[in-house]
């Protein structure tokens, strides 16, 4: 058995996954499914997670390559929605239907640990690859701005 740490607890994977990626794993094994399988191909973020960190689309992700490495859905963001992203996206109002919200807020999270105070562009660039179909896009940028502003400088 390889090992995989998801939000911080080992977990044990079968070696025979195949071509499995890590978001069905993360869905369907390991019952997480607040990561969203939105395009398949990389392309609208719904399945954003942290490997090591780093934002990646889970659902290019293959299993095999995600062994040994730390992994962060939105589940393990926070206990009980307290991460400062999560309390100023409810502040804001942002999801209107919440899809691809938990997409968003896990690239967020990943552009505020390397830039804690990054510029409007920088966050428009990092936010780029995350597509929203109900267009919450400005209310996501004050949210992510309204975090900023309340860490202080």
């Amino acid at each position: 058995m390889a090992k995989l740490r998801v939000n911080g607890t080992a977990v044990e994977v079968p070696a025979t996954q195949g071509d499995a990626t890590l978001l069905w794993y993360l869905r369907d094994e390991l019952g997480l499914t607040g990561t969203k399988y939105g395009c398949g191909a990389g392309v609208c973020g719904a399945c954003t997670v942290h490997m090591d960190g780093t934002a990646v689309r889970a659902c290019l992700v293959k299993l095999d390559a995600a062994l040994g490495h730390e992994i962060a859905t939105i589940e393990g963001l926070s206990r009980h929605a307290s991460h400062p992203l999560q309390r100023a996206w409810i502040a804001e109002q942002v999801p209107q239907c919440g899809y691809c919200q938990s997409g968003q807020i896990m690239q967020a999270a990943a552009l505020l640990a390397s830039s804690p105070n990054p510029t409007d562009t920088e966050i428009a660039r990092a936010m780029d690859g995350n597509l929203c179909r109900c267009g919450t896009y400005p209310r996501i940028r004050r949210a992510i701005r309204r975090v900023v502003r309340e860490a202080g400088p």
